[in-house]
């Protein structure tokens, strides 16, 4: 890498101990955006857009692709821990890298909430009658020893998370096509094209209804932003990075729109209820009942693998910010690389998982996703900004010798951004997203008193 792309001021000591290798950073760059979004989340926005949701999300893949490589360009030129909430702290204040990096914590806990509320529904397919905080429990247990391991077994266990969620949609994808092509299954169930236009045809809510998708749609690639964050923990950051931001685009294709045009064509939209994964009902209802039951095994890998994920991204990025001040400088003590008190204090906030699932167990998944959106945005927002920034303060030279720049600069990157823009546009103009706006909103103002107060007092020590 030239001399020219590294900022004079990156000391060579903010890369942490490396422990993942370029197989583990493809692998957590496939499967950051195979989730729950997906496999759950997928079913609230068929039943916003009807079929048309297949544009919505190709729509928001091209946003996150654009984000990714903005991401990917900083982070090949500058790999250092705390990843994009050390870039915006450089490149738009200090402020901004406080606020993402908090708003990015913030945004991991409440999808972890919204995991664990999937899986404990999940559950249900085997046991209706357990209570679902039994679950959210549970896996708390499961994914708190992981993160609590090794930076190299985080890695290993993401690898084998994903391995059986890729092999789980390509099955799918292959098997619906199978269906479509021999007949099998229930007669009684329209499949094929014309489930694309029957039932109100392929806008059948119109404009609005596609356009009310986008916050839940947004929300399904929420997470996928850890790949700048893992990035910083891998063995070759210059050669993983570009290997994994590359693969966006075929993942956004085979995983989301092919494996959600299956689905559809095998399962008229308004049946698509959300009771359970779309990926179990689709052949629940097409009577391949062993099938229902494997894809349900696959789901709850799939909402674990992000649970995971979501706490070793939060962790990084939150004891980044504690060597620079932005946060308590007891959480960047780190072991075997692993940042202990931060993981155990995300841990216990999460217990609030296990609350909300007994109190509000039928609205807790659609208030979180809603909440994780609003953050999501944000922090993309905020990636993108930066990353614009950052070029604005390099030479012509600087610019040329960048490793792994931005395609289709700057137009790719106002797109990605004027679309961030209309989505927090919808959270106004849709009342059932005022709740989360308020709330993230509320969360901004109130870290930043904190942040007012924080500088004051480390003026007055320094004094």
């Amino acid at each position: 890498m030239s001399t020219s792309t590294q900022p004079t001021d990156t000391p060579a000591t903010t890369r942490r101990r490396p422990g993942l290798s370029a197989r583990h950073l493809h692998f957590i760059a496939l499967g950051s955006a195979i989730g729950t979004g997906l496999f759950y989340g997928s079913a609230g926005a068929i039943q916003a857009a009807g079929p048309s949701v297949l544009l919505v999300y190709l729509l928001g893949g091209a946003v996150v692709y654009f984000m990714l490589r903005a991401l990917g360009e900083m982070a090949v030129r500058m790999p250092i821990s705390g990843s994009f909430a050390e870039y915006t702290r450089r490149f738009l204040g200090r402020w901004a890298g406080y606020i993402t990096g908090w708003m990015f914590a913030f945004e991991m806990l409440i999808v972890c909430l919204a995991d664990l509320t999937a899986i404990a529904i999940y559950m249900r397919f085997w046991f209706p009658d357990t209570d679902q905080w039994i679950w959210v429990a549970l896996t708390l247990l499961i994914v708190g020893a992981a993160n609590l391991a090794s930076v190299r077994w985080f890695g290993e266990l993401e690898f084998v998370f994903t391995i059986v969620k890729v092999a789980a949609v390509v099955a799918m994808i292959a098997g619906g096509a199978a269906i479509l092509a021999f007949g099998l299954g229930d007669p009684s169930t329209p499949t094929g094209l014309a489930n694309l236009t029957a039932d109100g045809g392929f806008f059948p809510h119109g404009p609005g209804g596609m356009i009310s998708a986008f916050v839940l749609v947004l929300f399904a690639f929420g997470g996928t932003e850890i790949i700048g964050v893992a990035g910083t923990e891998a063995e070759d950051p210059a050669r993983a990075i570009p290997k994994a931001v590359n693969t966006v685009p075929v993942r956004i294709l085979l995983f989301y729109v092919l494996a959600i045009g299956v689905i559809l064509l095998l399962t008229p939209w308004q049946q698509i209820t959300g009771e359970e994964s779309p990926f179990v009902q689709i052949f629940d209802t097409l009577g391949v009942n062993w099938a229902a039951a494997l894809l349900n095994v696959v789901v709850i890998t799939a909402a674990l693998s992000a649970i995971n994920a979501d706490l070793f991204g939060a962790g990084r990025v939150v004891a980044g910010m504690a060597r620079q001040r932005l946060a308590p400088a007891a959480l960047s003590r780190t072991m075997r690389g692993v940042p202990v008190l931060t993981t155990l204090a995300m841990l216990g906030v999460l217990v609030v998982g296990v609350l909300l699932n007994w109190a509000l167990p039928d609205e807790v998944f659609t208030i979180v996703a809603s909440l994780a959106t609003f953050a999501t945005v944000f922090v993309w927002l905020m990636i993108l900004l930066a990353q614009v920034a950052s070029r604005r303060g390099m030479s012509r030279e600087e610019r040329a010798a960048l490793a792994f720049p931005v395609p289709l600069w700057p137009y790719g990157q106002a797109f990605a951004i004027a679309f961030i823009l209309f989505t927090f546009g919808i959270m106004v103009w849709i009342s059932e997203y005022h709740l989360a706006l308020l709330t993230g909103v509320g969360f901004v103002a109130l870290m930043s008193v904190l942040y007012v107060v924080a500088g004051r007092r480390r003026r007055r020590s320094q004094g």
